[in-house]
């Protein structure tokens, strides 16, 4: 029975989980802007509390791997990659649409065809459609969005949009097989059933070479001159 710590910083959420043999028993998590580095760490250590464990019992860490945030995700995968190299314990990377696709489709009844959404910039966002078994249908990629957008596929299936950069595209997404949902956070909890299957097929990543998938190159917008 894997005991697999789980994070997810992507987006606005900070959140950690701990997971037990692909059930969720404990969980901490806040979703503000610019928490992730002062909030990680202490998240860490109250669900290992919560819990009653101790990080040497931890058998792998999962990490939310983007694409998302570049600060967050950089931040996210950092503390997984040094818990894996300070424990000697496996890192799994779990796509942070995949994992969106997953948790949504496992509250939706009939299944539906899911498009889970990221802001990034303006009217751009990161997003992925995937079928009702999850097969990626269209792979994940940076798209601004208009009314002719995904025009041929919602002509022949219903399509939930979801995710923090949906509800910025409601206005254009009118199609009536088009469903905007804006409840949805992301969660660390979303990762448990894609972490354990890739636990149980080995599917590891190299620790000391991971990188996030941060999808677009950072741009770093000049600083305001003060005179």
């Amino acid at each position: 029975m894997p005991l697999i710590l789980q994070i997810e910083t992507a987006t606005t959420s900070c959140s950690v989980t701990l997971a037990l043999d692909g059930e969720v028993v404990a969980l901490k998590e806040l979703t503000e802007r610019n928490i992730h580095a002062s909030h990680i760490t202490l998240f860490i250590e109250e669900v290992m509390a919560a819990a009653g464990k101790s990080l040497k019992e931890l058998d792998a860490v999962a990490v939310s791997m983007g694409p998302g945030s570049y600060t967050g995700l950089r931040i996210g995968v950092s503390t997984a990659k040094g818990l894996c190299y300070a424990l000697e314990i496996p890192l799994i990377a779990v796509n942070t649409l995949e994992a969106m696709a997953s948790a949504k489709a496992s509250q939706l009844n009939p299944p539906k065809f899911y498009c889970p959404m990221i802001d990034a910039r303006r009217m751009e966002v990161y997003l992925a459609v995937y079928d009702p078994d999850l097969n990626p249908i269209v792979p994940v990629q940076a798209k601004i969005i208009d009314a002719d957008s995904f025009s041929d596929l919602l002509k022949q299936h219903q399509i939930v949009f979801f995710g923090d950069g949906a509800e910025k595209c409601r206005e254009v997404l009118t199609h009536p097989n088009a469903e905007v949902i804006s409840s949805f956070e992301n969660s660390a909890a979303h990762l448990t059933a894609l972490a354990l299957k890739k636990y149980e097929s080995s599917a590891f990543e190299d620790v000391a070479y991971f990188e996030p998938f941060y999808l677009k190159d950072f741009i770093a917008l000049p600083k305001k001159s003060l005179i």
